[in-house]
This record gives C-alpha cells, structure tokens and sequence, in this order.
C-alpha cells in the first residue's frame, strides 16, 4: 500500500496537536495543583469532588451546632451551678430560723436573705448564652423566671417558657434536645417550687417568733426534694455534654476522613505529574524533531 506524502503530513500534525493538548493539559495541573479545572476534563471525577465538597460543608456545620450546644450545656451548669449554692444557703437559714433561740430579728434578718437569696435563684436561672435564655424552653427570647412579690416581700417564682426542649440536629438524621424545659425546675414529687417558697414566708411571719415545728421540719424535707431535683436536671445536663463532646470527636474524624479522600481525589501528586510532564514533552519534542525531517522531504529524495 502506498501511503502520500499529504496522509504523513496528516499524522505528523494530529500526532503532534494530541502532544500538545496532553502537556497543556499537564502544565495546567502543575499549576493550579488540581486534577480537574473543568467539568468536561473528567465528568464522574468532578461529580465525585463536589459530592465531597457539600458533605465537608454540612460537616463544618454540624460541627459549628455542637461547639455552640457543648457551650449552651457549659453555661447551664454553671447556672445550676449557682442555684445550688442558693438553695443550700436558704437551708442554712431555714434551718437556723427553726431553732428554738432563734428570735425575731434573727427570724426578720433570715427571711430577708432567704428573699435575697430567692432572687439571686431566679437570676441564675434567667442566665443566658448568646442572647438566648438557656432554660426558657424553646421561647429563647422571652425571660423565662421572675419573683412573685405580695407586700413588698419575695414569696415566690413563676415560670413563663414553654414545656419543651431545645432539638439540634448535630449529624445527618441525628438530634439532640438540649435541656431547656425551665418548668422541670419548678417541679418536685407533685409540688411546686412557687409554693413551696409561699410556705416558708408564711411559716417566717407567723407569730413571734415563726412557725418552728414548720422550719425545722416539713419545710426542710421539701426542700431537700427540690434540691435533689436541681441536681438532676443538672446531672442530664451533663450526659447531655457528654453525649456532644462524643460527636464533636466523631464530626473531627469524618471531617479529617473527608478531607482526605477530596485531596486523593482533586490534589495532584506534584512528584508523579512532574515526571509525567518530562515524559510528555519527551514525547512532544521528539515529534517536533521527526516533524522537521518530513517536512524537509522533496521530490529529489525520492529520484535519487
């Protein structure tokens, strides 16, 4: 079979164009340090790349939901934190105001420091992170506690939140409820926690020198309940942080697993691919070479 000059020239070029795309396409990813540039340069790869690029975003998500809900969990037990201290020193003062040489100025001074005391509980509990009311329910923006007060004196706590907790979604189908119920605090055994303080005022005022039998029994054991039931919600609180500083581990290692398989998949091995461009421009140079000698090729080569 006899082959022209003009199907040599043709093979000469296509070889040479096809040489050439390959190591511009090498240069451009030495350059931008990326496999791909362009959907047309690898459709499945790229479609791979931004599969990983969202799963990395919804990842830095999740993460940012759990660092503020371990920081919510963080300041509601600092808060419990303080309502425990206010509520072992009314019982300090309940209990000296039930004792029997406890006079009335003692008794007045106690029930003035027990409503003190009443309030620093309420302001513990109105404690807030970020501007949001960590136990308001789900009603975040509204200040959930305040003191009821009946002739200038203290006698007792309402609620105004809502029943429900605060759901955070900390993973793809996982969610967390953060404690935010402020009611449960104002529950024990059946008994409200208003009433209760009702009952101490009561028993402070009454007579001379107060109901005793009340302060230095009943009252007592009931706030003994409540005091349990702060140290409860507290204790949720924790397993509640736990259970998100377990996530917080496991979102750090998908995120470094995500990470990992986009850079396999999108970074160039710059060692590899540089040895890859001295191959091809081998490949291209000596094209260029063989070119030049067909290109010189005449009429007389062929008479002589």
């Amino acid at each position: 079979m006899r082959v022209s000059s003009n199907v040599t020239y043709n093979d000469f070029i296509k070889n040479l164009n096809r040489n050439a795309v390959k190591v511009q396409k090498t240069l451009n990813q030495l350059a931008s340090l990326k496999e791909v540039s362009q959907s047309s340069d690898n459709p499945l790869l790229v479609s791979k790349i931004m599969n990983l690029n969202v799963a990395l975003g919804q990842n830095a998500t999740y993460a940012q939901e759990i660092k503020d809900s371990i920081s919510w969990s963080d300041t509601q037990d600092g808060a419990l934190s303080s309502v425990g201290e206010s509520m072992a020193r009314i019982r300090t003062l309940i209990q000296a105001s039930g004792t029997a040489t406890a006079g009335k100025d003692e008794i007045n001074a106690n029930k003035n420091e027990i409503q003190q005391e009443m309030r620093s509980l309420v302001d513990s509990l109105n404690t807030n992170f970020d501007g949001r009311y960590v136990f308001a329910g789900q009603a975040t923006d509204k200040i959930p506690f305040e003191v009821i007060e009946t002739n200038g004196e203290v006698t007792g706590i309402k609620y105004n939140g809502t029943g429900h907790n605060l759901p955070r979604e900390i993973s793809d189908g996982v969610t967390i409820d953060l404690v935010t119920d402020g009611s449960k605090m104002m529950e024990a055994d059946g008994e409200d926690l208003s009433t209760f303080f009702n009952d101490v005022m009561t028993a402070l005022n009454a007579g001379e020198d107060g109901d005793k039998e009340a302060l230095s029994g009943e009252l007592m054991e009931r706030l003994d309940k409540f005091s349990s039931n702060f140290v409860d919600n507290r204790t949720h609180i924790g397993a509640v942080a736990n259970r998100l500083k377990s996530a917080g581990a496991r979102n750090e290692t998908e995120k470094i697993s995500l990470t990992q398989s986009l850079s396999d998949r999108q970074d160039v091995d710059i060692a590899e691919k540089y040895m890859e461009y001295q191959n091809q421009m081998l490949g291209y140079q000596t094209t260029m070479a063989m070119g030049t000698k067909i290109m010189q090729t005449t009429i007389l080569d062929y008479v002589r």
